[in-house]
């Protein structure tokens, strides 16, 4: 998971294994979160509410014959878009790291340490 402001600086990221579902991961306190559709489910949309958090996340696509249900949108705003775009920009730049797009190291301390050095690197480009 990786957290970045509007220009797609990382200020953080968490890195867990595969069995940590990431919507538990997710429920941090920012004041805005904007994720994907993975993310889109009633009990993370309460558990958001709940901490007064503003949310942008696209519905996930459903059948034809769904119907809309009271309180949740139909079809995600195109600002939502946009403002994913800075952190896919970001994981793209981290792409450019091929020790980080296959993981090639067996402990994890080592990979995690990659992504810091990689994280780091990034902010310092951009920062620069």
């Amino acid at each position: 998971m990786l957290v970045v402001d509007g220009h797609g600086v990382p200020l953080g990221f968490h890195l867990a294994g595969a069995e940590q579902a990431e919507v538990r991961l997710a429920e941090q306190r920012p004041a805005k979160l904007v994720a994907g559709r993975g993310y889109d489910s009633a009990g993370f949309r309460v558990a958001l509410r709940r901490r007064e958090m503003a949310m942008y996340i696209p519905p996930k696509r459903r059948p034809v014959d769904w119907r809309a249900k009271r309180g949740r949108p139909v079809v995600a705003r195109k600002d939502d878009y946009r403002r994913r775009y800075s952190v896919e920009r970001s994981f793209a730049w981290l792409g450019n790291c091929r020790r980080l797009l296959i993981r090639w190291e067996r402990l994890f301390r080592v990979y995690a340490s990659w992504f810091t050095v990689a994280v780091l690197r990034l902010c310092l480009r951009r920062l620069v």
